[in-house]
């Protein structure tokens, strides 16, 4: 079976599925593919839901960037949709005199990335807001709130399909071919293999994305960057929430700390930590239980003991390799890899939620523009 279809999306994540709405809404065909049953079932559904305010990332990184523009487009976008969210707002807490030096960097990385409703708080305030927290100072973020991530992938498919774009689940793509006609590309589909000729093809397979980019035949090497794994465990608390807000600690290497997040349902849990992986397992390592109790009384003295049970776990896709400075997103196109309607993107880790929408927004820029 032959077919020619315009732009093809590889992954129906919330990346993949908020770029194939933009392009569809903007009258293009799109179609894409996912290899699971279901749209959003890995990195998409295994994080902490949690929309950021984009106070971390290097000033004029593409994290820095994508997170602070995809903020307010992703509470305009849940407020017409109805999509459940709570900007809940975030404490992140300095629990050690020594930390305060660190807590004033991240302030000040936060007015250099252009936000600025920040507000200091001494630690009797932290304790009005927050009585179970104890902490030397915080810094509040009242524009971080929570989402129901699968509510907002729906929205963005059914956006896509309203507009003639399709979603093929248990589709895989096997490999694909740069050509003077496009990119050809053989899929899997119920362990059958079409032919499929696409103008352009997205790589927003997440996990996989340097798998995807191996596939293309006519690809430089060169221009594929490795993905690293990066797992993170939550515990969930049995019992109710003591917290009202997000809390944060400094961050630590490769992530922003064992924090306490919340579900709409106000249910607390904690995580995600950093344990580097060389392959993709899902399953909770709970001899990490003892880290996250250490990790969690720091600034929650009185959590109780036999208070915490295993939650879930998500993988991050990293560029970087354990040690290494963090990384930024990358989103590859034509002109960085010479491939005419290639779009490869990769690390796209948190703050890929919160930067969907305006991520979507570069990439039809990208494209449209070449």
């Amino acid at each position: 079976m032959r077919d020619t279809i315009e732009i093809v999306v590889v992954g129906a994540g919330v990346i993949g599925l908020a770029i194939a709405r933009a392009f569809a809404r903007s009258g293009h065909e799109v179609i894409v593919l996912e290899r699971n049953p279901r749209i959003g079932e890995e990195i998409s559904a295994r994080n902490s839901e949690v929309i950021h305010a984009g106070i971390y990332y290097p000033t004029g990184s593409l994290k820095a960037t994508h997170c602070v523009r995809g903020k307010e487009k992703l509470y305009r976008y849940c407020t017409k949709k109805g999509i459940s969210h709570n900007r809940c707002g975030k404490i992140i807490v300095s629990t050690q005199n020594d930390q305060q030096s660190g807590l004033r960097a991240l302030h000040d990385q936060a007015i250099a990335n252009g936000i600025t409703d920040l507000q200091w708080l001494s630690r009797s305030e932290v304790e009005k807001l927050e009585p179970s927290i104890q902490c030397v100072e915080g810094l509040l973020s009242p524009s971080t709130g929570i989402i129901d991530s699968h509510s907002f992938m729906l929205a963005l498919q059914a956006d896509l399909e309203t507009a003639n774009g399709s979603v093929a689940i248990l589709s895989e793509l096997v490999r694909a071919k740069v050509t003077d006609r496009g990119l050809q590309l053989a899929v899997k589909i119920d362990n059958q293999e079409f032919e499929l000729t696409a103008n352009t093809l997205i790589n927003s397979a997440g996990l996989y994305a340097s798998q995807v980019a191996n596939k293309i035949e006519g690809l430089l090497a060169q221009s594929i960057f490795r993905t690293y794994y990066a797992k993170g465990n939550y515990f969930t608390h049995d019992g109710p929430s003591p917290f009202s807000r997000l809390i944060y600690p400094l961050p630590e290497d490769a992530g922003l700390g064992v924090h306490a997040t919340l579900d709409l349902a106000n249910q607390a849990r904690f995580g995600p930590d950093v344990q580097w992986v060389d392959n993709i397992d899902y399953t909770i390592d709970e001899e990490r239980i003892d880290k996250f109790y250490t990790a969690v009384r720091k600034y929650w003295p009185e959590l109780p003991d036999g208070s915490l049970s295993p939650d879930y776990a998500g993988i991050r896709p990293k560029i970087v390799a354990e040690g290494e400075p963090p990384g930024d997103f990358v989103i590859q196109g034509p002109k960085k890899h010479g491939v005419p309607g290639l779009v490869n993107l990769y690390g796209i880790e948190s703050p890929g939620l919160t930067a969907s929408l305006s991520i979507a927004d570069h990439v039809i820029a990208l494209i449209e523009r070449r």
